[in-house]
Formats: structure tokens, C-alpha cells, sequence
């Protein structure tokens, strides 16, 4: 167990009323109330508590209920040989806690041993360009260190930013359209963006515009020509750069 001062501490804990009614329905409010929380402070530093009324009174903030603290030590706590005062059951549900986050933090680590085992040792993310789907196959992405200066690397988790020629309307108009289908702009997807852009012989705040007019959440060039064959021109200003 940790001690009343440490990090880690029990944040819930089961409280049976009528278990705790039948038990203490004599008290007056003054030790029902220092009782609470002389439960409290036990579950919190998961610890038995000093044989110090005193002490105890002041951390659980009576410092005047000192009488009031030595009789709820005498009735429904036992002194033992470690010199500290124990309650049975604050020491059971201390014992069952303590051996399930120990359970789970091993099963835990199971799990991410066998699933780097199976990937081989890396995940693989990987985002395209998406026009009327959810977008639920793309939101896969690996989260990774800062972008070096003057690199492509590591940029498959960083998200995009503002290019200076596209409004403020226009950038935000264009993550809504990504927010709702799941898909955060990366930098891998704004340098798709470009790629696609100069195929197309636009400019990026013509290719964002078309996106939020379009409601597509990507670009690709050959779209443009569907559109020509489906309505015999493009639903494009070419000298648009906002909405």
C-alpha cells in the first residue's frame, strides 16, 4: 500500500448504505461526519491510518472533533502490531482494487505487446481523399514526434496549417467539411491537396473553395473532368480564391 501522502490514490470505492445505516445509526452528526471521512482519507492514501486522533482530525479538517475522532478509532477500527489503526473492511476493498489495477495494467501491456507483434513492430496510417463517403476507413493515423525543419518527415499525425493566400473563412469553412467525416487535415493530406492542385492547374484556395461548395473532404484533378462530362463545364470560378 501507498502511504497517506502518495500519488496514487483509490478514487471510488463501494458504499453500501444500508450496511452503513444499520452500523452507525447511534452516532451523533459531529461522528458520523468525521467517521466519512476518516473512510475517505483511508481509501485515499489506500493505508491504514495513524493511532493519532489529532492527526487525523486536522487532515480530515475537525481539527476540534478530537474526542469525536478517538471514538470512532475505538469502535470500528482495530490498532495492530504495525502500530497502525486498520478496518477490515477498508482493507478488503483496498486488497480487491489494488489486485485489479494490477491485473489490468499487465493485461494492458499484453495487449499492446501482441498487437506490435502482429503489425510487425509499426502501425500504418493512411488517409485519401474522400467525396460523399463517412470517412470511417480513412481515420486511421499514427501519432509521431514533431516535423523535422526542412523535411517531410514525420508528418503523418501533424495536423495542417493555414497557408497565408487562403482566407480565415475559407480554412475553417474546409475543416468543417472534414470534422464531419472524421477525417482531421494532416500535413500528409494538405500535400496530397497540392499535388492534386497542380495537376489541376489551380490554386489552393480555388481547390479548397470547390471542396466546400462540393462538399468533398479531398480533391483529385480527374474529378474536375466528371464534372465536365456530367454538366459540360466546370462548377468552378478559376479566379476564385474564397467562398
Amino acid at each position: 500500500m501507498t502511504n497517506l501522502d502518495g500519488v496514487t490514490q483509490m478514487r471510488f470505492y463501494p458504499f453500501h448504505v444500508g450496511d452503513y445505516q444499520a452500523h452507525t445509526s447511534h452516532l451523533t452528526d459531529v461522528e458520523d461526519l468525521a467517521y466519512r471521512r476518516m473512510l475517505d482519507l483511508y481509501y485515499l492514501g489506500e493505508a491504514p491510518l495513524p493511532n493519532d486522533p489529532q492527526w487525523i482530525a486536522r487532515r480530515i479538517r475537525m481539527p476540534a472533533a478530537i474526542q469525536e475522532v478517538s471514538q470512532i478509532l475505538d469502535e470500528y477500527f482495530q490498532a495492530a502490531e504495525d502500530g497502525l489503526q486498520h478496518n477490515k473492511r477498508c482493507d478488503a476493498e483496498i486488497s480487491s482494487y489494488q489486485r485489479m489495477k494490477t491485473g489490468g495494467a499487465k493485461g494492458g501491456a499484453k495487449k499492446w505487446a501482441n498487437k506490435k507483434a502482429n503489425d510487425g513492430g509499426a502501425g500504418q496510417g493512411t488517409e485519401e481523399g474522400d467525396r460523399g463517403g463517412s470517412g470511417e476507413g480513412n481515420k486511421t493515423l499514427i501519432a509521431t514526434k514533431n516535423q523535422e525543419p526542412g523535411t517531410n518527415k514525420n508528418t503523418e499525425g501533424v495536423l495542417a496549417s493555414k497557408p497565408t493566400d487562403v482566407s480565415n473563412l475559407l480554412w475553417k469553412s474546409y475543416l468543417l467539411v472534414r470534422k464531419a467525416k472524421n477525417l482531421p487535415f494532416t500535413q500528409l493530406a494538405f500535400e496530397a491537396l497540392e499535388r492534386e492542385a497542380k495537376k489541376a492547374n489551380l490554386t489552393i484556395p480555388q481547390v479548397l473553395t470547390l471542396c466546400c461548395e462540393q462538399g468533398w473532404a479531398g480533391f483529385k484533378a480527374e474529378w474536375l473532368e466528371e464534372e465536365k462530362k456530367k454538366q459540360g463545364a466546370p462548377k468552378i470560378d478559376p479566379f476564385a480564391g474564397a467562398l
